[in-house]
């Protein structure tokens, strides 16, 4: 099957590039143009024209990418036209009615480069990456997940694995001979060296996690205590309903913004207090869930609100700021048990101290990041797979006597197929579905 899509983004623009990959591509160059393939990998100047009628479509540029020397491993062809809807449309019309062509699914362009061995599956997780990337440390790390740094760290601790595995199946295959005392003691050397290489990896406070899905940030506290004027003001604009009604908010509501270079998606949530609102008392449960699960808690209350000092208490720790707006009623109208806190005490109204807060979240921000120069892990996939290499590893460990290498050897064969999950080196068709359909259509 020959896959066909728009590869530049959707909408009026100078120039669109449609995309075509697979057996037929030869076949879609000549009954648009009525010519030949050009010299491969050479800007050629054509007009494509419509099947049906032969009418001109557009003049523009064709690029011939023959197999397997292109993205996808196949043949494929890149086709640069003016960028409007009813070219674009024209175009898809014609290649449709071109036997054996369809449209592409999402990332089916990048999935096909991966089975056809042209990229490993980190490498293909990046491309997305950095497609969709906001901020200047979101394009940082996704070129250094491209790089291949991340692909040769776990290709290099699989290839050690496999190594000590070959001895242990060597052992189980010629019982009668021993292993050397030396070989035994590099298994145990080796194998708790990359343990503790796993660990370590795996002790990186998620933050190349944080880097790509955004830092979280929950704004909680006590009914009209500001919080929406807050998140407003972060935002730069109206993005929740203001109201002097307590219980305005009922749900969670989430920004993505770009706060110094930084990812942030900031959550403003409903107020905390005794309800007997159904759907109210919903949305505090959620907004409890949000702060547990924030990497940061921004606690805004009232200033002589105490009502929740057993709250902020409980809550307040390396992870929560508490901020005292409203303070433009006078500092000494803050109540002495909130001062034992010593809160970032703010105006929204008359904007006083807010510069204060912000350089207090940016510097929690940097803090936060500070060690993100070793990253390999970005997305969960990945940690949950060297958990589960280092439970493997952890269980053979565990295996002391020579008779127990039959069962030694099932554990390395799960560690480095753990590992190996990672870069894509093992059957991983049950995930592949989820990574690629995270792609626009035509890459």
């Amino acid at each position: 099957m020959t896959i066909y899509a728009l590869s530049s983004g959707p909408g009026l623009a100078g120039i669109a590039v449609i995309r075509v990959s697979g057996l037929h591509t030869k076949k879609v160059i000549s009954k648009l143009t009525k010519k030949e393939p050009p010299k491969p990998r050479m800007a050629t100047k054509c007009k494509f024209n419509k099947i049906r009628d032969n009418q001109l479509i557009d003049e523009g540029i064709l690029i011939w990418f023959p197999g397997p020397n292109s993205y996808t491993g196949e043949d494929m062809a890149e086709f640069h036209l003016h960028g409007s809807k009813s070219v674009i449309d024209a175009m898809h019309t014609s290649i449709s009615e071109i036997d054996g062509c369809r449209l592409a699914e999402p990332g089916e362009f990048t999935k096909i480069a991966f089975q056809n061995g042209k990229i490993n599956l980190l490498k293909a997780e990046s491309i997305s990456d950095l497609i969709s990337s906001e901020t200047e440390i979101q394009r940082e790390q996704a070129i250094k997940i491209m790089s291949g740094k991340s692909s040769d760290k776990f290709n290099s601790l699989r290839e050690r694995l496999l190594k000590i595995l070959s001895n242990v199946e060597a052992k189980i295959d010629f019982p009668e001979d021993d292993l050397p005392k030396d070989i035994l003691k590099y298994i145990h050397k080796e194998i708790k060296n990359i343990r503790e290489e796993i660990e370590k990896i795996l002790n990186d406070e998620k933050v190349g996690e944080r880097i790509r899905e955004g830092f979280k940030i929950a704004i909680v506290g006590p009914t009209n205590a500001g919080k929406s004027s807050l998140l407003n003001y972060l935002s730069k604009r109206d993005v929740a309903i203001v109201s002097e009604i307590a219980g305005t908010t009922r749900d969670v509501i989430e920004v993505h913004l770009n706060l110094d270079g930084y990812p942030v998606i900031i959550s403003d949530t409903a107020g905390i207090r005794d309800s007997k609102d159904e759907i109210e008392k919903k949305g505090i449960n959620l907004s409890l869930k949000k702060a547990e699960n924030a990497d940061l808690n921004l606690i805004v209350t009232e200033p002589k609100s105490i009502d929740f000092i057993d709250f902020f208490s409980r809550n307040l720790s390396k992870k929560s700021i508490l901020v005292v707006n409203k303070i433009d009623l006078g500092i000494d109208y803050v109540s002495s048990e909130l001062k034992k806190y010593n809160p970032i005490n703010i105006s929204i109204k008359d904007n006083i101290n807010l510069d204060k807060l912000v350089n207090q979240i940016k510097k929690n921000l940097k803090n936060k990041f500070i060690n993100s120069e070793d990253i390999y892990i970005t997305r969960q996939r990945h940690r949950a797979s060297l958990e589960q290499c280092l439970d493997s590893l952890k269980n053979f460990e565990k295996k002391k006597s020579l008779d127990d290498f039959d069962k030694a050897a099932e554990d390395l064969r799960l560690a480095t197929r753990y590992l190996g999950m990672i870069v894509g080196k093992v059957d991983v068709e049950e995930i592949l579905g989820s990574i690629f359909s995270d792609f626009c259509i035509g890459k």
